[in-house]
């Protein structure tokens, strides 16, 4: 189900083809089912996926198994290298969580209502620091770890091109995190876009006080999304 949803890979290539391009790295942090993965490598990026849920990474195993330049980690990144308790949602897992103050303010909201984080799994931690020495620096990372984004930059000493992240309407204290972290690394600009149109929100580039400013409008607040972040040419 989550591969045939119609127009998804045309609504992902339109917006990361702005980003990436034949034979680009990109960083999948959160990789799930492997949509942004089957994106990527269809642009012909080389693509290093993180994946901590056992069965999803077994899956990704799978889905790239041919794929040569399609590198598949069992891991979740972080702001150090160690361990953490993956608390794992089986019913919803697309919420599965590392970060228990996260997961501890949505049970407290209605949309999450019908979640239960039902089962734990010890894992391996990674940075992103680590991720550059090994493998290089990547042209975009893509974040996706259901309230850990904040760990994850902190764990990124360095400017990296253009990334992204996901935001919730009731979390956007994580999103100013985020920018905070960004804004000590480099003279970064953002965008955003609304559920999964992948499709950017405002016509230009914004400084992070419009982007917070425009997240906290009703229209934005209506759903999740992802912020875009990016260095402006030259910097």
């Amino acid at each position: 189900m989550y591969h045939a949803i119609p127009g998804r890979q045309h609504r992902l290539r339109r917006i990361y083809s702005g980003f990436v391009g034949a034979g680009d790295l990109v960083f999948d942090i959160g990789a799930h089912a492997g949509n942004h993965v089957r994106c990527f490598a269809s642009l012909g990026c080389r693509v290093v996926a993180l994946e901590p849920q056992p069965d999803f990474a077994k899956l990704l195993r799978t889905l790239f198994a041919s794929g040569s330049d399609v590198v598949i980690l069992e891991v979740a990144a972080g702001a150090a290298k160690g361990r953490a308790s993956l608390a794992i949602s089986e019913r919803t897992p697309t919420v599965t969580s590392i970060a228990p103050d996260w997961q501890e303010a949505r049970a407290k909201e209605s949309g999450f209502a019908r979640v239960r984080w039902n089962r734990k799994v010890q894992i391996e931690t990674t940075t992103l620091d680590d991720l550059i020495a090994r493998f290089g620096v990547p042209a975009f990372v893509k974040i996706d770890v259901e309230g850990s984004e904040p760990a994850v930059l902190a764990g990124l000493s360095r400017p990296v091109r253009a990334l992204s992240f996901e935001y919730l309407p009731k979390a956007l204290e994580r999103v100013e995190a985020c920018i905070a972290r960004l804004t000590t690394l480099g003279p970064y600009v953002f965008n955003w876009s609304a559920g999964e149109t992948y499709q950017f929100g405002d016509e230009g580039w914004l400084k992070s006080r419009e982007l917070l400013a425009r997240l906290r409008t009703p229209d934005a607040r209506r759903r999740s999304g992802d912020v875009y972040a990016r260095l402006p040419p030259g910097a």
